[in-house]
C-alpha cells in the first residue's frame, strides 16, 4: 500500500514537471506561430479589462470575463491548467497573451 502511495506521488511531481515545460523547446524558449505578436505587444492577462482581451482573435466576452475573475496567474498556461479555458480556446489565444507579475 505504501509503495502504491509513493508510486502515485511520485507520478504528480514527474507530471508537474512535464507540465511546466510543454509550452518549451529543448532551449526554453516559448513556442509561438510565425504570426505572434512580440512579447511586448502580447495582451497582458493579470491586468487587461475584458475589452481589451477581446482584441485577441478568437476571444469571446465569456471568455475574456472568466479569465479576468480567476486572476492573477503565474503562467498563462495557468489558463488551461485551471480549467478556466478550454485547450481549443487555449490554443487559439495563447500566441497572444502574456501574463505578467507584479513586482513584489
Amino acid at each position: 500500500m505504501q509503495f502504491a502511495v509513493l508510486a502515485v506521488a511520485m507520478l504528480f511531481v514527474c507530471l508537474a514537471g512535464m507540465a511546466q515545460n510543454q509550452d518549451r523547446d529543448t532551449r526554453g524558449v516559448p513556442k509561438t506561430s510565425a504570426t505572434a505578436p512580440s512579447p511586448e505587444a502580447r495582451i497582458d492577462i493579470n491586468h487587461a479589462s475584458v475589452d481589451e482581451l477581446l482584441k485577441i482573435p478568437g476571444m469571446t466576452r465569456v471568455w475574456a470575463a472568466r479569465i479576468v475573475r480567476f486572476r492573477p496567474y503565474r503562467t498563462k498556461q495557468e489558463l488551461l491548467e485551471h480549467g478556466i479555458v478550454t485547450s481549443q480556446v487555449y490554443d487559439r489565444i495563447k500566441d497572444y497573451v502574456i501574463a505578467h507579475h507584479d513586482p513584489q
